[in-house]
C-alpha cells in the first residue's frame, strides 16, 4: 500500500513538472507586467480589458445601467412574442423554429456556469489578501463596466452565427471576426484574427475552463476529507479521472444536453452558496456597516497595502476581469445558440452576467471574508488557500457548511468544465472542420487535461489558465471595437421593435 501511494504521488509530481516546463514561456509572455512604480506593475492585457469596457460603456451611452430593466424583462419572457412572426409568413415561421437551440434563460445559465464558481470563491479571497478590503470596490467597478463589453460580444455572436441544416448552431468570435471583417473589406485580417482566437480558445478550454476548475475542486475536497490525512491526498489523478468520466458523458450531447444540466445545476448552486453567505451576513449583521466602510476606505485610502491605491485597484480589476470574462469573447459562443431573431436581445440578456457574477456573488463573498476576519490585508495567500479561507468564513456560522461548499465547488467546477468544453469544441471544429470524428478527438483530449489539471500544482495551473484565457482577449477586443457600429444598428432595431409592440 505504501509503495502504491508513493507511486501515485510520484506520478502527480511528474505530470506537474512536465506541464510547467511546457507552458512557462507562453505564460511569461501573456502575463507580462508593465512596471508602474518600483513595486507596482500591471498585466498589459488587463489595461486593454478595462479601457475596452470603459469605451463600450461610453459608446453605448451607459447601456449597462439604462437597459438593465429591459434585460430582466427579456429573461422573464415579456418580449418573447416579438420573435413570433406574422402567421401569413409560413417560411419565416419555419426559420424561427430552427433559429437556435436553447432559450434565453438556458443560454444565460450555460454562460454563467462557465463564470460563476471558483473565481467567486477562491479568487475573491486572493484579491483581498493582496489588496485588502478595498479590492472589492474595484471588482464591483469592473463588473459594472464589463456589462457593456459582454453586451457587445454576445450581440455579435448571434448576428454572425451559422446554423447547420440539422439546427446545430455555430457561433462566437471565430465567426464574427471572420464574417464581420469580410463585410468591411478586411477578409484576410478577419480570417487571421479568427484563427488566433480559435487556437487560444481551445487552449483556454483546457486551462481556465478545465484544469483550474478540477484542481480547485480537488484541493477543497482533499482539505475537507482530512488534508494530508485524506484517503485521496496526493492522488489528484484519481479525482481527475472520475471528473473526466462524468464530463465526457455530458459533453457528448452538445449544447442542448449541456444547457439541460446547467439550467438546473447553476441556479441551485448559486442559491445554496448565496444562502450560506446571507446566513453569515445576518449572523454578523452589526458588522456589515463596518465592512462596507473598510471597502470604501480601502479603495481610496489603502495606506500602502499592496502598493497603495494603484495596487489595490489592480488586484480588484484583475480578479473581477478573470471572474466575469467580459471582453474575452467566450460567453458569446454559448449565447449564439439562443432562439431569437434579434441579436441585440441576447446581448442584453448577456449584460446580466457580470452583474450576477461579479457585482452580486463576488461582493457577498468579500463581505463574508471581511466580517469573519479571515483575510489579513497584505498577507498574500496561495491559490490553494483561497477556497479554504472562504470555507472557513462560512463555517463560522454554519459548522457543517464546508461539506456543502465542497459539493457546490465540485458542481460549480463540473458545470464550468462542460460549458468550456463546448466553447473549445466550437473553436476546434472551426479550425479542423465539423466532422464527428474530429469533434470526438477534442472531447478525448479535453478529458485527458481534466486528469492533468487535478494532478498539477495550482500555481502552475493558474498561470497557464490566466494566460490562455487572457490571450483570447487580443483578437476579440480588436473585433469588438471595429464591429461596435454593427452592434449599435442591432440595438436600435430591437429597441424599435419593442416600441412598436407597445402600441
Amino acid at each position: 500500500m505504501a509503495f502504491l501511494i508513493q507511486e501515485t504521488q510520484s506520478l502527480d509530481q511528474q505530470i506537474n513538472q512536465s506541464f510547467h516546463e511546457a507552458t512557462s514561456w507562453f505564460t511569461d509572455a501573456i502575463l507580462y507586467q508593465i512596471p508602474i512604480t518600483n513595486t507596482i506593475s500591471i498585466p498589459w492585457v488587463l489595461i486593454i480589458l478595462v479601457l475596452g469596457a470603459l469605451y463600450f460603456s461610453i459608446y453605448f451611452k451607459g447601456i449597462n445601467i439604462r437597459s438593465f430593466l429591459t434585460s430582466v424583462n427579456i429573461i422573464r419572457g415579456k418580449y418573447d412574442h416579438i420573435d413570433i412572426p406574422n402567421q401569413e409568413d409560413i417560411k419565416e415561421t419555419i426559420r424561427v423554429e430552427g433559429n437556435g437551440e436553447v432559450s434565453h434563460f438556458q443560454a444565460l445559465t450555460a454562460a454563467l456556469s462557465a463564470t460563476v464558481g471558483l473565481g467567486n470563491i477562491a479568487g475573491v479571497a486572493i484579491a483581498l489578501s493582496i489588496g485588502g478590503a478595498g479590492a472589492t470596490f474595484w471588482m464591483i467597478v469592473i463588473g459594472l463596466l464589463g456589462m457593456a463589453s459582454k453586451f457587445v460580444e454576445c450581440t455579435l455572436g448571434v448576428k454572425y452565427r451559422e446554423i447547420a441544416k440539422d439546427g446545430t448552431v455555430f457561433g462566437g468570435p471565430m465567426y464574427y471576426l471572420k464574417k464581420g471583417f469580410s463585410q468591411l473589406g478586411f477578409s484576410k485580417l478577419g480570417k487571421l484574427l479568427s484563427i488566433l482566437f480559435a487556437i487560444m480558445c481551445v487552449g483556454g478550454s483546457f486551462g481556465g475552463g478545465n484544469m483550474f476548475q478540477v484542481n480547485q475542486a480537488f484541493k477543497l475536497f482533499e482539505y475537507v476529507t482530512g488534508a494530508e490525512e485524506s484517503f485521496i491526498y496526493g492522488k489528484g489523478w484519481v479525482f481527475g479521472c472520475i471528473m473526466a468520466i462524468f464530463a465526457g458523458i455530458v459533453i457528448i450531447g452538445g449544447i442542448k444536453k449541456i444547457a439541460k444540466v446547467t439550467d438546473k445545476v447553476v441556479p441551485v448552486m448559486v442559491v445554496v452558496y448565496v444562502f450560506a453567505v446571507i446566513v453569515v451576513l445576518l449572523t454578523n449583521f452589526s458588522e456589515i456597516p463596518n465592512a462596507i466602510l473598510q471597502i470604501i476606505n480601502g479603495a481610496f485610502h489603502p495606506e500602502g497595502i499592496a502598493g497603495g491605491f494603484i495596487g489595490v485597484m489592480i488586484q480588484g480589476f484583475r480578479r473581477g476581469a478573470f471572474s466575469n470574462e467580459a471582453g474575452i469573447g467566450s460567453s458569446s459562443i454559448a449565447h449564439a445558440a439562443v432562439k431569437t431573431n434579434y441579436a441585440a436581445s441576447e446581448g442584453l440578456v448577456a449584460l446580466l452576467e457580470p452583474f450576477i457574477d461579479t457585482v452580486i456573488v463576488c461582493t457577498m463573498t468579500a463581505l463574508a471574508l471581511i466580517i469573519t476576519g479571515q483575510i489579513t490585508a497584505g498577507n498574500e495567500v496561495s491559490f490553494e488557500q483561497g477556497a479554504i479561507l472562504t470555507s472557513k468564513a462560512l463555517e463560522s456560522s454554519i459548522s457543517w457548511f464546508p461539506y456543502v461548499l465542497t459539493i457546490a465547488v465540485i458542481l460549480f467546477a463540473f458545470s464550468s468544465m462542460i460549458s468550456w468544453s463546448y466553447y473549445g469544441y466550437q473553436a476546434w471544429t472551426f479550425l479542423f472542420g465539423r466532422n464527428k470524428t474530429i469533434g470526438n478527438i477534442y472531447k478525448i483530449i479535453f478529458c485527458i487535461f481534466t486528469v492533468v489539471g487535478a494532478a498539477a500544482t495550482l500555481n502552475a495551473v493558474t498561470d497557464f489558465s490566466d494566460a490562455m484565457v487572457f490571450s483570447m482577449m487580443v483578437p476579440n477586443m480588436i473585433g469588438l471595437v471595429v464591429l461596435a457600429p454593427q452592434v449599435l444598428k442591432e440595438l436600435k432595431k430591437y429597441k424599435l421593435k419593442i416600441k412598436e409592440n407597445k402600441h
